[in-house]
């Protein structure tokens, strides 16, 4: 692919970038470890100062940089700004949160004692350079989850964005470097994925964190365990949303269609699986279906628009193959299904109506593939043990949506359901406070809160001898 920002709202190539060279890559992968041996040596008072100008200026800067997400990857300007903003949040809530969460740990003295000691404690260090690559669909906000607590940790940071996001990618690099981070800290590579291996191969990158496909993070994986180096990764989600008859039905059904359709769908945690009791089914669909036959897709830029078009013109060529799929299959289309009709203003963009699936089944691609599109799937089911049955029935465990007042239901469904994180009577999202992260083929390792800022620190155990007992001379 292309180094590029091309407007998927028209199709237009705006802006082409080239690709770094070897020697130019190589400049950049010694500034950064140079900068580490430094970083490495700062408080943690030095590291909230910088990050806490970083966030004043995305402030200062969310109008623009939204704009220029929302032209590289469509998703609407209001939600390209809560983007924006929500960055901020997450760099100011490391800024005054780092220190406690890589405090000293002290074992309790009994132990210490048992194990020889005077003295001990677990001491956090970062471990260096950290390779992340990243995805297009939250271009800012996957980045700073990432590079906030690296960077107040003491590691320093080498990008590696998506091709089809460059200005976004290169905004972040100026970003830091105004807020005064030493130059090196954070360095934002024009390369293409052919680039990654010989980078991961590199000694002097420490470790990598990957968002994305399931394919790339199977590749970063293999080449970083071949290295026996780090890695944490993001994948893919098909994350179910599970209604239950003590739910409030008509909440569960507004806030499904946001789930479904934020970031115009392009979200892996995204809400794409909604499996619903059979005694409130008929109501939940009816509803739910014509809540999204109601959205407005149309361009991202005007503020009344619901859901932008798709980022990629491959990635609308593959959620209409899984559509297209299943109803060939026999599933029914209760609304979309197609591209929007052509009016001139959406003729030429990556657009693809809001969709609901009924009568899916397991011969079907989209029960077990993850739709990275505004597409929803429905799951009629009679009764709990089966509605876990259902969600669990998925290679994917990102998170999970789940809407019950019972709280022996919500007992089970926190036992036994498949997922890295189970949100009962509202939708998944994340926060700097919270653990982030999947199992089975979502991925491994957490990103966020105390797990995700010690995911790139060497735990290190010091030990003191305990004095010798001489006895009375």
């Amino acid at each position: 692919m292309a180094i590029a920002t091309v407007n998927p709202a028209n199709g237009e190539t705006l802006k082409t970038f080239d690709a770094l060279g070897p020697e130019e890559t190589e400049r950049r992968v010694a500034a950064a470890a140079a900068a580490f041996r430094h970083h490495r040596t700062t408080g943690f008072a030095e590291r909230s100062q910088l990050l806490l100008r970083a966030a004043e200026l995305l402030d200062d800067d969310c109008d623009d940089i939204a704009r220029t997400m929302t032209t590289e990857m469509g998703k609407p300007l209001a939600a390209a700004r809560a983007e924006a903003a929500k960055c901020a949040k997450a760099m100011r809530w490391y800024a005054r949160n780092a220190e406690r969460l890589l405090a000293d740990e002290h074992p309790p003295e009994a132990e210490v004692k048992d194990a020889g000691a005077s003295y001990a404690r677990v001491h956090y260090r970062p471990l260096g350079v950290i390779l992340a690559v990243m995805p297009w669909n939250f271009p800012l906000w996957q980045v700073v989850r990432f590079a906030a607590p690296a960077l107040m940790a003491g590691n320093v940071g080498l990008l590696k964005h998506a091709s089809n996001v460059p200005q976004t990618a290169l905004y972040l690099e100026d970003l830091f470097r105004r807020a005064g981070f030493p130059e090196g800290c954070f360095q934002t590579l024009l390369v293409g994925s052919d680039a990654v291996e010989s980078l991961l191969r590199d000694p002097r990158i420490a470790a990598a964190t990957l968002t994305g496909s399931e394919p790339a993070g199977r590749s970063v994986a293999a080449i970083a365990g071949d290295e026996v180096k780090k890695t944490v990764l993001e994948l893919g989600g098909s994350d179910p949303y599970v209604v239950m008859p003590s739910a409030d039905v008509a909440r569960a059904i507004r806030t499904a269609v946001t789930a479904r359709v934020q970031n115009n769908g392009q979200s892996c945690i995204a809400a794409k699986r909604f499996i619903v009791h059979a005694d409130v089914y008929d109501a939940f669909a009816e509803r739910f279906t014509a809540l999204m036959t109601g959205l407005t897709v149309g361009d991202p830029m005007e503020e009344s628009t619901d859901v932008g078009p798709l980022a990629t013109e491959r990635g609308r060529a593959d959620l209409e193959e899984l559509v297209d799929d299943a109803v060939r299959r026999g599933a029914t289309a209760l609304c979309g299904a197609r591209r929007p009709p052509a009016p001139a203003d959406l003729s030429r963009g990556w657009y693809y109506e809001p969709t609901v699936l009924a009568d899916v089944t397991p011969a079907m691609r989209i029960h077990h593939e993850e739709a990275f599109g505004p597409v929803a799937v429905l799951y009629r089911v009679r009764d709990l043990d089966e509605a876990i049955e259902v969600a669990n029935d998925s290679p994917f465990g990102l998170s999970s949506n789940v809407w019950t007042r019972d709280e022996d239901e919500q007992r089970r469904f926190v036992r036994d359901m498949e997922a890295g994180g189970v949100f009962f009577n509202g939708m998944t999202a994340s926060h700097p406070a919270l653990p982030f992260g999947g199992v089975k083929r979502s991925g491994y390792g957490r990103e966020l809160a105390g797990h995700g800022i010690r995911e790139f620190c060497n735990a290190t155990t010091v030990w003191h001898a305990a004095e010798p007992d001489r006895g009375r001379s």
